[in-house]
């Protein structure tokens, strides 16, 4: 298999898009909600994120290449790879923000230092758990039916990923819709452009001249940070001064489980690739993540990487190694340059999320696809609680738009509860729901599977899992904030004793029913 092919263009145009969303969001909320400089962006958050991305992208093209050579075959795909969405969500809004608010009121000179700094513990301590997790999680891998971790992905996909951008194509539909018939031609239909053009290059380029003409770009104002060349540099002082800080078990209830939702959402990953075709061992792909994370820490990124969600549709589209090493190199020059900000000023969303919706067509299929046909009704029960997850997402985001879930106009408490109620919407079971929606999904299409087999044993086992994950509050528990609701670690009682109950039902099923 040859380093570089023609489709890897294509992945490249997606992949990049995916990673450049996610630096984007990172600078928007670094200096709008925590209000750091742009020193620290510039010169430590995004070299940092630079660092930890090139040393996975380039990883797993090796990865890849060398899977090609051994196995005979010119069509590996490497495993895509980038920031965590939800820890970067989680991390600022959860760690980095009531750390600078607590700085601020003690008084503390420099609170957005010191929310860099909790940020920094976070993941490190993120990059650990995935480490040490790499070395014990394949038993679990081989427990678990494919649906339960496939589907997982699927309701992800299906929504966050999907819907999502379906709505903006819909939104701005000359952009949207024209480009997305590009990609269904080139992709679905298996057509290719005359003089071999990549499709993705067509559809991208369609796309910037599309949103220029219709207004969508230039993305706001000229970008004045200045372009020049911000190398990595280690920040070990600051990251040994967090952790031999007083605070520095402050934010574990944030920390331990994000760290296993990156592990187990990496691993179900590598079960999506392996699906599609490419078998890649466990412990390798998931310890690589991990030093990614933890080099993201030590050059100064708050955010932990992690392998992601899309191998299948890289893979369909040609992708080979080279997408990930033109990843690599493309988000490294943005992050050392400062170009980030120009990029986006000339290339709008819009012009790539084509590409991204059929990832997540793709990938929401698969389960379906790559599963035993009786499995299917356990596929859609582990779609179901990633779409309970985006419904909790869209209804709280309605809130915050109507401006409520600030100081001045609070409104995430139990009264919110009885007023969705009165619509009969039981928004307390999509809260509960949301919290650990990963876990939640996996285990009720793994028990699922067990009961279609007639496995009631096995059923009555993951049913237990649920219940002592409920009772360490890794899921259902959350807590009330001003504008939001978080996981909150203390023990989900209710549903620890209705999944115990769940599974005493599973254990008597041989002696309580009879066939049909």
């Amino acid at each position: 298999m040859k380093w570089f092919v023609r489709a890897d263009v294509d992945g490249f145009f997606g992949l990049a898009l995916d990673n450049l969303v996610q630096l984007l969001v990172i600078v928007g909320l670094c200096r709008q909600v925590l209000g750091f400089s742009d020193d620290l962006v510039y010169q430590h958050i995004l070299p940092g994120a630079a660092v930890s991305l090139l040393v996975g992208n380039l990883y797993y093209a090796y990865q890849a290449k060398q899977l090609a050579e051994s196995s005979g075959r010119n069509d590996i795909c490497a495993l895509p790879y980038g920031i965590n969405t939800v820890s970067l969500f989680a991390y600022i809004f959860l760690v980095m923000l009531p750390a600078k608010l607590l700085a601020e009121a003690n008084g503390a000179a420099n609170p957005e230092h010191i929310a860099w700094q909790a940020g920094l513990l976070a993941c490190f301590g993120s990059g650990l758990i995935e480490l040490g997790g790499a070395f014990v999680v394949e038993r679990l891998r081989k427990a678990t039916p494919r649906a339960a971790l496939l589907s997982t992905l699927s309701g992800i996909a299906l929504t966050f990923i999907s819907l999502g951008f379906l709505f903006r194509t819909y939104a701005h539909p000359v952009v949207g819709l024209v480009t997305l018939g590009v990609i269904l031609l080139v992709y679905f239909g298996r057509l290719r452009f005359r003089g071999n053009i990549p499709g993705g290059l067509v559809a991208v380029a369609l796309g910037v001249l599309l949103s220029w003409l219709m207004g969508l770009a230039p993305v706001g104002t000229l970008p004045d940070n200045d372009l020049d060349l911000y190398l990595p540099v280690p920040v070990l002082g600051d990251l040994f001064e967090v952790l031999t800080s007083e605070n520095n078990l402050t934010y574990l209830s944030v920390i331990i489980p994000m760290g296993l939702f990156n592990l187990i959402g990496s691993l179900q990953n590598i079960e999506s690739a392996e699906a599609a075709g490419d078998s890649y061992p466990t412990q390798s792909s998931l310890a690589v993540n991990g030093i990614g994370t933890i080099a993201a820490s030590l050059f100064g990124s708050c955010f932990p990487t992690t392998i992601y969600i899309g191998h299948p549709g890289w893979k369909a589209m040609g992708a080979r190694a080279g997408y990930s090493i033109l990843n690599g190199a493309f988000i490294t020059l943005i992050c050392l340059t400062g170009s980030l900000s120009y990029i986006a000023w000339a290339i709008p969303i819009d012009a790539g999320m084509a590409i991204v919706l059929w990832i997540g067509i793709v990938i929401a299929a698969q389960a379906f696809q790559e599963t035993p046909r009786k499995h299917a009704p356990a596929v859609v029960m582990g779609l179901l609680p990633g779409i309970a997850a985006w419904g909790a997402f869209m209804a709280k985001n309605g809130v915050r738009a109507a401006d409520y879930g600030t100081a001045q106009m609070p409104a995430f408490s139990e009264s919110m509860l009885m007023r969705f109620q009165q619509s009969d919407i039981w928004i307390h079971g999509a809260f509960a729901l949301e919290q650990g929606f990963i876990f939640t999904a996996m285990i009720l299409a793994a028990l699922t599977v067990a009961i279609i087999e007639r496995h009631f044993i096995k059923a009555a086992l993951w049913s237990g899992s649920a219940s002592l994950l409920s009772a360490c509050g890794l899921i259902h528990s959350y807590r009330w904030t001003v504008s939001d609701t978080a996981l909150s670690l203390t023990p989900a009682w209710e549903w620890s004793i209705a999944y115990a109950l769940m599974g005493l039902i599973f254990l008597t099923a041989k002696w309580i029913c009879i066939d049909d």
